[in-house]
């Protein structure tokens, strides 16, 4: 099965090869994680931002599959330690990479790719299905981001406090909003 940007790449493009639709899907995937991460709220009690990048990890993975999502959040990541204004609030570099927040950056990775094999089977399709898959990858971002910001803090109820608390309704609010936006983009295409 697959996933919505792939089929309206196919349906619009149809006589471009098939490498140069993906390549073209996964420069769209990393420009959208970096306009998203300009969606930043610093918290003055942690390191970690509020974002947009877990609303485009959550979105890139299900409209672009596993492969093209994982390798649309991959390329952002390099095009931000290269330096190009990509990270949250228009940061760049390597030292962000390594950084308080890079556990996260790494679960975004992750969880694209789980969301996409989600989607590959058609989860993203039902209203009814579809929060499975995001819940899924917004787990997998906290196990990475906090796992790595306790060994940065030296404490994990301190990463707990920090790095999980302060996001749970807003990426609950983010995991709710995929979930019906995927099932209505299919429904629109279909």
């Amino acid at each position: 099965m697959t996933t919505l940007a792939p089929t309206l790449s196919t349906r619009y493009f149809p006589r471009a090869a098939s490498w140069l639709r993906d390549l073209g899907l996964i420069a769209t995937g990393s420009l959208l994680m970096a306009a998203l991460a300009q969606v930043s709220i610093p918290l003055p009690f942690t390191p970690v931002p509020i974002t947009g990048q877990t609303f485009g990890v959550l979105l890139i993975g299900a409209a672009f599959g596993s492969k093209r999502g994982a390798a649309s959040v991959i390329l952002y990541l390099l095009e931000g330690a290269l330096g190009l204004p990509f990270f949250a609030g228009g940061a760049s570099g390597w030292h962000v990479i390594v950084g308080a927040t890079a556990g996260y950056l790494i679960g975004f990775i992750v969880a694209a790719y789980l969301i996409g094999l989600l989607a590959e089977r058609g989860l993203e399709r039902s209203v009814r299905t579809s929060f499975v898959p995001f819940f899924v990858g917004t787990l997998i971002i906290y196990l990475f981001g906090v796992t790595w910001l306790a060994i940065v803090l030296g404490s994990l109820s301190k990463a707990i406090v920090a790095g999980l608390l302060p996001f749970l309704i807003g990426d609950a609010i983010k995991l709710i909003l995929a979930a019906l936006a995927l099932p209505a983009a299919w429904k629109i295409v279909s």
